[in-house]
């Protein structure tokens, strides 16, 4: 494993334990070179996994934009980061199981909303403003309509506190 900080490739594990979901390996190196500590994660990877995007184009699956696109919306929001890992996990699990090696982007976007769903109403809304393309205001407003569910009660009960 090349070192983060000089590109040295002569690194040694210090500590190896799973992760608190066991879905990956957590590991500890320690760079021989620099003196530089940090962690690497491996984790199983059924396939090889293809994002067909809107305008046809193929790009290779990338866990770490489904991660970054996820804390993007999760951003300054009261929940635990172990949740969001496992959120990410499920939704790689469910794409890698579906038993197709190329999936619709759209897929993906309709799976993370419904991850989200359950975690955060500001999340959820956040992600649907970009997944969904909320050019205006009243764009906000009909998708804010649209809800019904957890979030309407949950949304009065955040207006009476104001």
């Amino acid at each position: 494993m090349r070192c983060p900080y000089c590109g040295n490739e002569d690194t040694q594990v210090k500590d190896s334990r799973p992760t608190e979901d066991n879905t990956a390996i957590r590991r500890r190196r320690f760079c021989t070179a620099c003196g530089g500590r940090f962690t690497t994660f491996e984790r199983v990877q059924l396939r090889e996994l293809t994002i067909i995007k809107s305008s046809g184009r193929r790009v290779p699956f990338d866990r770490d934009k489904l991660m970054r696109s996820v804390q993007v919306a999760m951003r300054k929001r009261p929940v635990e980061q172990e949740r969001i890992e496992r959120m990410v996990s499920g939704i790689v699990r469910r794409l890698e199981s579906m038993g197709e090696s190329e999936i619709p982007s759209a897929m993906v976007g309709k799976l993370v909303m419904e991850g989200l769903s359950s975690l955060d109403a500001v999340a959820y809304v956040r992600f649907a403003s970009v997944y969904r393309n909320f050019r205006e205001a009243k764009d906000f407003e009909e998708f804010l309509g649209e809800l019904s569910g957890p979030f309407e009660g949950a949304m009065r009960e955040e207006d009476e506190d104001r």
